[in-house]
């Protein structure tokens, strides 16, 4: 495992030294693993109640620059000023503005710092389950969640969840995070977490691991932890995490598309991968009874 020499010499190799945390600190702390700026929607309530409500600290990792999300920028044109629907300028110009856009998310979810590893975002054709992320640094990524997961010693993690449906970087950068934490001590693993966000219309997916990646096997069908957008709080209970989750939507006014999900999903479900370790289920239950607590009391008010 890399250590603490291995990991500072990593993220400075990667462009980006951090501040380092004090010592002694006792707080729950949540890593995010994403492949693109903007893929924290997807358990972006869930981070919010970690972080504002419960207390805990959260550090984020996107892989890519997301510069192959130029297609739906018309509107953002005028935003920053530029042009960005054409490749060669989308290309050009979007990795700088896609990163201030996760920065003002990251401030409505309350994430301490952020990894940004710059690998190309290649896009995809027509068929976003076959996007190809054979370009990217796997060694270099690797060797960089190893040392972070060393390092700042998480409690949780969460990805996406690796369906053959799914875009496919989402399912690279989630295996490329099942193998750091299967490369960990047992006991020292975190809580590994694939997410989803949906409507509940169709019915809730059943999701066991994929035949073709071990890794990816969780813990049984059904997700570990559901949680409701639609969770009421507040003064006369007016006020929902639909509202943080449009925040953080808004905050990426470079993807239009991605503007209309808007209100569009109300329960974020997780989805728990055996490779989390000794007691992984019982961890597990403790952090969603402490969720579910959390929002008892707030709707009690």
């Amino acid at each position: 495992m890399p250590n603490r020499r291995d990991f500072l010499k990593a993220a400075t190799t990667l462009g980006f030294a951090p501040a380092l945390a004090k010592a002694g600190n006792s707080r729950p702390k949540l890593l995010i693993v994403v492949a693109h700026p903007d893929d924290e929607y997807m358990f972006a309530a869930t981070t919010y109640r970690l972080v504002r409500e419960l207390g805990w600290v959260a550090d984020q990792v996107v892989i890519t620059n997301g510069e192959a999300g130029y297609r739906y920028a018309a509107l953002a044109e005028t935003v920053y000023g530029t042009k960005l629907v054409q490749e060669d300028d989308g290309r050009a110009h979007l990795p700088a503005i896609r990163k201030e856009e996760v920065l003002r998310a990251g401030k409505i979810l309350g994430l301490r710092r952020h990894y940004f590893l710059d690998q190309r975002d290649s896009g995809f054709t027509t068929n976003a389950a076959e996007a190809d992320a054979s370009n990217w640094d796997r060694t270099r990524i690797s060797h960089f969640l190893k040392g972070v997961l060393a390092h700042e010693h998480y409690d949780a993690i969460l990805t996406l969840l690796p369906t053959r449906e799914t875009h496919g970087h989402h399912r690279a950068a989630t295996i490329l995070v099942l193998e750091a934490v299967a490369a960990m001590k047992d006991d020292e693993r975190p809580l590994v977490f694939g997410a989803e966000a949906d409507s509940g219309e169709e019915g809730t997916r059943t999701f066991a691991g994929l035949p073709s990646a071990p890794l990816t096997v969780t813990t049984g069908d059904e997700p570990a932890i559901v949680f409701d957008r639609n969770s009421s709080f507040g003064y006369r209970n007016a006020l929902n995490y639909q509202i943080v989750v449009n925040w953080v939507i808004a905050e990426h006014k470079s993807q239009g598309l991605f503007q209309t999900d808007a209100g569009k999903h109300e329960f974020e479900r997780l989805w728990l991968f055996q490779v989390s370790g000794k007691d992984a289920r019982a961890r597990s239950e403790h952090l969603r009874a402490e969720l579910m607590g959390q929002a008892r009391r707030a709707a009690a008010r």
